[in-house]
Formats: C-alpha cells, sequence, structure tokens
C-alpha cells in the first residue's frame, strides 16, 4: 500500500483554502464538496501521523535494545 504524503496533503489543503479565500460568491454545493473532500484529506493526515509516530517509536525501542545489548558487551 503506497503512504500517504503529509507534503501533498498540505498542499490540496491549501487549494481548498485558496478556492474559498478567492470566491466573492460561494456555491454552497461547491463548498460543501470542498469541505467533505478537506475532511478527507484531514482524516488521511491523521492516520498518516499516527504511521509516522509508531515507526518512531519502533525506532526508539530498537536504538534502546541495541544500547543495552552494547552495554552487556
Amino acid at each position: 500500500m503506497e503512504k500517504i504524503n503529509l507534503t501533498e496533503i498540505l498542499k490540496e489543503l491549501e487549494k481548498i483554502n485558496l478556492w474559498f479565500d478567492q470566491l466573492e460568491e460561494i456555491d454552497v454545493e461547491m463548498g460543501l464538496t470542498k469541505v467533505k473532500e478537506g475532511m478527507s484529506l484531514v482524516n488521511a493526515s491523521r492516520i498518516r501521523l499516527k504511521e509516522i509516530e509508531n515507526e518512531f517509536e519502533e525506532i526508539k525501542k530498537e536504538m534502546l535494545e541495541d544500547k543495552k545489548l552494547g552495554q552487556k558487551e
């Protein structure tokens, strides 16, 4: 499974934000679509951030185990 790129998500969220900022009159239906798209992107970023946190925790755990093994030698 391809990992979500947080940088790309932020770019897409910025595009949505700019869309709202540039309009003088908002199409409610299109606005709702953009909000839903934004929420989907936010949820995807939360999932990816949790995955990254888990990866860091795993690295930290491995480093601590390596350190303990080094002290025993």
